[in-house]
């Protein structure tokens, strides 16, 4: 099986990162390929680019990332209790591409954290509504809330009923697959 692992974030330190790369350590018996956004660099999506230049080949190429995999993990930052913009532009260009769906009816373990209490609730809940439109067959969703006291930079995620339930949830999405 093939796994396409990334954050929904450009940040060159982002915990969103930290937390789906820790999570694809669950999957270790299958393909893992991290991507980062910071790769994929496009224009804000605007109309008239689209009418002049056409789609962006780095959305073309991150669209094909997707169709190679077999499970998507995505981990997403809450900005201002929803997307990044730099994530929300890659969709928008990605649902420009004629005849397709973003997630291309993938299945996707959804995740989010954060340093509040909350761990990207916000957008998580958004994610876990619009998603399924945009072709993601969204199969388990988790939030570490508190990151900084929750996740160790050589040790992942420290609290341990987090972490059981982590793994919990990994294990639910190998099985759902299955």
């Amino acid at each position: 099986m093939k796994i396409l692992a990334f954050a929904g974030s450009n940040s060159t330190v982002s915990i969103n990162k930290k937390l789906v790369t820790f999570a694809s350590t669950f999957f270790s018996e299958n393909e893992v390929e991290i991507l980062d956004l910071n790769d994929y660099e496009m224009p804000i999506y605007k109309r008239e680019i689209e009418l002049e230049s056409g789609i962006p080949q780095t959305a073309l190429d991150f669209a094909a990332k997707i169709d190679a995999s077999d499970l998507i993990l995505l981990s997403t930052p809450e900005n201002n209790g929803n997307f990044s913009a730099v994530f929300k532009n890659l969709m928008d260009w990605m649902s420009r591409i004629k005849g397709r769906k973003i997630f291309a009816e993938k299945p996707m373990f959804l995740m989010a954290t954060s340093d509040g209490a909350r761990g990207g609730a916000s957008v998580l809940e958004i994610a876990e509504k619009r998603f399924p439109f945009d072709g993601a067959k969204v199969l388990e969703v988790f939030s570490l809330p508190k990151y900084s006291e929750s996740f160790d930079p050589e040790k992942g995620i420290t609290h341990e009923e987090k972490l059981a339930e982590l793994k919990e949830k990994a294990e639910s999405v190998k099985q759902k697959l299955n």
